[in-house]
């Protein structure tokens, strides 16, 4: 097996486990963050951390790592109208600068092609043909 691809999964698990618990522990950051139109705010922060927590551990098993992946994909997917959100309206609670909280922007790409990568979502299967 791949040395760096190894590596990659091993931190991007890492990554989104205890991003997923840290919706749990400290909740208040992430429901500052979402757009007011959005029902039911601390339902989807802990769906948000519960599918960051799975999609991570899901990361290390082989037999599910291409469904986490297309989930953490998803989900990078799903949560990127709150990262537009605080760039717009800035982050309540949090003393940033606009400029960085537009800069982090483009990261949500950075984040998918890493899921990608770590998670060989560009592989072709026999069964998803």
């Amino acid at each position: 097996m791949n040395k760096t691809k190894t590596i990659s999964r091993a931190l991007l698990a890492l990554a989104f486990i205890v991003a997923g618990v840290n919706h749990f522990r400290s909740p208040e950051v992430y429901l500052s963050m979402m757009p007011p139109w959005l029902p039911a705010p601390g339902l989807l922060n802990a769906i948000s951390g519960a599918a960051e927590i799975a999609g991570g551990i899901g990361v290390l098993i082989p037999r599910t790592r291409r469904a986490a992946g297309i989930g953490l994909v998803l989900l990078l997917i799903a949560v990127f109208p709150a990262n537009i959100h605080i760039a717009l309206n800035g982050w309540p609670g949090m003393d940033i600068p606009r400029w960085v909280l537009f800069a982090r922007l483009p990261f949500q790409l950075l984040f998918i092609a890493w899921v990608v990568f770590s998670c060989d979502l560009r592989k072709s299967y026999p069964y998803s043909k």
